[in-house]
């Protein structure tokens, strides 16, 4: 068995942060689906451009592998009927959405513990279910500007900068997904589900790390930093060569030992040396810093490279996405992954870095729209065709005519007993 191939996880995701999050408890096994609101075309994550068609987009495939969707409107008695036999037979029920949403629609712990005394409710919101922005939407810009990120990033006589990834959308889905899966062991163990308030500013703030603690026990004030040099370590940085950009870095002495030599002055590393410790390089950081400059562009990137690599100097190229992507060891590490898709062919997206174990996961295409209807309420549910039509006319899953449809799949599905769970 996969390594999460026993866990359902009901899902309320969209876009970015609560998608990237579940993707790899999917690509583990579990078992996702995405309730895709009919009312909205589903999760905005199908229309982003520039790379949409209809329904399908890049984006979406990027989020969504390995999961399946149902379309059910949740606002209406009987959707909300269907989503309620759904939390009674899942493990946990998952969603990011605004922070005062969640007790809005019925989904935290206290209002679905008498369906499943263990289910386990885990939301990801902007700022949290408490506190003074909790009805504010958050967006990993906005974060990035508000937990002091941008203050930290970029030029030193430059403006404040956004990471070139959304970072904080995406560090919250592992948090997110953590925390999940925390829950899920601890109701596994003892019979009682809980809900899991995880927010996109709680990961942005956390996420400070040592900046904060030097701040806030010994007054120290972060700054930029030319090159993105590191605050305290020197030299941790980019450096210009003849043709290019690369990054060296001597986190420990005894690769300033090494470097001092590949750079041919050995006696910058002695112990009489302006240069010779960490303490010394950081009080002499722009005069070293200077006198680095100087010798690596002398040549070029490749030719560094050469020489720190032997000399186990930490080092690499400063790479575009192009060439990130053609890295042997992204190769090696089976970092590409294909699935086959009905619009697009082959898609080619990156894996999943969580690793269990020695095989490496399966990957199917994320799902069409209300592509396993029948799957999930003919087979999970055990719903039969009338019943189904009923909900249908009630609005459960969207439109009369898609409602409509919905019923005739699962009829025929039955007929033919590929409805069997």
């Amino acid at each position: 068995m996969k390594p999460l191939q026993d866990v359902r996880i009901i899902s309320l995701e969209q876009y970015g942060a609560g998608p990237f999050g579940s993707v790899h408890l999917a690509d583990l096994g579990a078992e996702v689906i995405k309730i895709e609101d009919p009312s909205v075309g589903g999760d905005v994550g199908r229309y982003v451009p520039p790379y949409f068609e209809e329904e399908d987009s890049l984006f979406f495939e990027t989020f969504n592998r390995n999961k399946k969707s149902l379309s059910l409107d949740i606002k209406t008695p009987a959707g909300r009927e269907v989503f309620e036999d759904l939390v009674r037979n899942a493990d946990a029920v998952y969603s990011n959405l605004r922070g005062d949403v969640p007790a809005k629609i019925g989904i935290t712990y206290d209002q679905l513990k008498h369906l499943n005394p263990a289910i386990v409710c885990c939301s990801l919101t902007g700022f949290g279910m408490t506190g003074p922005r909790q009805k504010e939407p958050g967006y990993d810009y906005v974060l990035q500007g508000l937990a002091g990120w941008m203050e930290l990033t970029g030029e030193p006589d430059g403006p404040p900068t956004k990471s070139g990834l959304s970072l904080v959308d995406f560090s919250g889905g592992y948090v997110a997904a953590l925390s999940l899966l925390s829950g899920l062991h601890a109701a596994r163990r003892d019979g009682v589900g809980m809900d899991c308030d995880v927010s996109l500013y709680d990961t942005a703030m956390s996420m400070l790390t040592y900046p904060a603690t030097w701040h806030m026990n010994a007054g120290y004030t972060p700054r930029r930093i030319s090159h993105s040099a590191h605050p305290s370590l020197v030299p941790f940085q980019a450096f210009e060569a003849s043709d290019g950009w690369f990054i060296v870095g001597c986190a420990k002495e005894k690769f300033w030992v090494r470097l001092a030599e590949v750079i041919g002055h050995p006696e910058w590393a002695t112990p009489d040396s302006k240069f010779a410790t960490f303490s010394l390089r950081q009080q002499n950081q722009a005069e070293l810093t200077g006198l680095l400059e100087e010798i690596f562009k002398t040549e070029t990137v490749d030719h560094w490279l050469s020489k720190c690599y032997p000399a186990s100097i930490p080092c690499g190229p400063i790479n575009d996405v192009e060439a990130a992507l053609k890295e042997p060891h992204t190769l090696a590490r089976n970092l590409i992954v294909e699935t086959d898709h009905p619009r697009y062919g082959t898609v080619r997206q990156l894996a999943s870095p969580v690793r269990v174990g020695a095989d490496l996961p399966e990957y199917v295409r994320a799902p069409q729209r209300n592509e396993h209807f029948e799957e999930i309420v003919g087979g999970i549910l055990g719903l039969d065709q009338e019943r189904i039509a009923a909900l249908a006319a009630q609005g459960a899953f969207g439109t009369p005519a898609v409602a409509e449809h919905a019923a005739e799949v699962v009829d025929v599905a039955q007929a033919s007993g590929a409805a069997e769970a």
